[in-house]
């Protein structure tokens, strides 16, 4: 079981960064607002989160201004789409584990 635990990647402690990633897998495209209103967190909650995935290039970053207002969007990397797949099949695996 050790072994199975080592191998997640440890980006995916937090439940926030998984709640990111699993709405990047099923939108192509979110944008800052609409992820903060579906994961009830705050701007620098948020913002935390979606930096560290960023760091580790699970997710790309697109700004734009859209009239005079800023827009940040946010896309899962084929590089975190197999991360994010890796970290889900180590939990399956934990669970078909037996004791």
């Amino acid at each position: 079981m050790k072994d199975i635990i080592n191998q997640m990647d440890k980006a995916f402690d937090s439940r926030i960064r998984i709640a990111i990633m699993s709405l990047l897998l099923v939108h192509e495209w979110m944008d800052f607002n609409s992820l903060k209103e579906r994961l009830g967190v705050t701007d620098g909650n948020l913002a935390s989160h979606t930096v560290s995935l960023e760091k580790k290039q699970f997710i790309v970053v697109q700004k734009k201004f859209i009239g005079k207002r800023p827009n940040t969007s946010y896309k899962a990397t084929e590089h975190g789409r197999a991360a994010f797949g890796e970290y889900m099949t180590a939990l399956q695996k934990l669970l078909n584990v037996r004791s």
